[in-house]
């Protein structure tokens, strides 16, 4: 297995000069770091836990937009925490702990769909669900009514966010759900940050225009 180093997204360099403090998160890493690299890996574990909990909802949004699958959206989250601590080391200070990560938990991700894909190209074809995919989980006790129409409207945004090239649908996924600013997904992508601006623009016209006349996404 490839470690995160080696993967087909990379980081662009050092972290330019002018570029915003880092998080909590990413000193929060770098104490995770310093306490591996020290031999004390109890405390670097206890540590680790309050990075898990402060990154599993926005990773747990990430994964479920590109797998579909809650099942196997926890998967890629939890296996993505194994390889952050397992190569915590190569973890470089200087740069978001957010950037590196979502790049791991975004390949594994990519991985996953790949596998599944040549497992079903080799499996019998199966009779249709008797009922759609589930959505998201919408809003807590909502209506009946209100649930048909978000589920519906979920269906018809995946169905167009899915449409576009994959690089805008990257970009968009990791601005939009990933919460990330187009600074920090021009780091995990290894793009200019005015490329990454211009495939968002892309994208959001793009939808807005799957999406019509319904209402905007955006």
């Amino acid at each position: 297995m490839r470690t995160p180093s080696q993967r087909a997204v990379s980081p662009t360099g050092a972290r330019p000069a002018s570029a915003p403090a880092l998080s909590k998160d990413s000193e929060l890493a770098g104490a995770i770091k310093a306490l591996v690299v020290a031999g004390d890996r109890d405390a670097a574990r206890e540590r680790f836990a309050d990075l898990v909990a402060s990154q599993q909802r926005r990773a747990v949004r990430i994964a479920y937009h590109y797998l579909r699958d809650a099942h196997d959206a926890d998967e890629a989250v939890q296996d993505a925490f194994v390889k952050v601590f397992t190569h915590i080391t190569s973890y470089r200070e200087d740069l978001p702990f957010e950037v590196w990560f979502t790049r791991i938990l975004v390949n594994g991700c990519l991985d996953m769909r790949k596998a599944r894909a040549r497992r079903l190209r080799w499996a019998l074809p199966l009779a249709p669900a008797a009922e759609a995919p589930a959505s998201e989980p919408v809003a807590a006790h909502p209506s009946a009514e209100d649930r048909l129409v978000s589920n519906e409207r979920a269906r018809e945004i995946v169905a167009a966010v899915d449409q576009l090239p994959d690089r805008q649908r990257t970009v968009f996924t990791l601005c939009h759900l990933g919460e990330q600013s187009t600074a920090e997904v021009s780091q995990a992508l290894g793009l200019s940050e005015a490329t990454v601006r211009v495939h968002l623009f892309r994208a959001v016209r793009k939808l807005r225009t799957l999406l019509s006349p319904e209402r905007s996404l955006v």
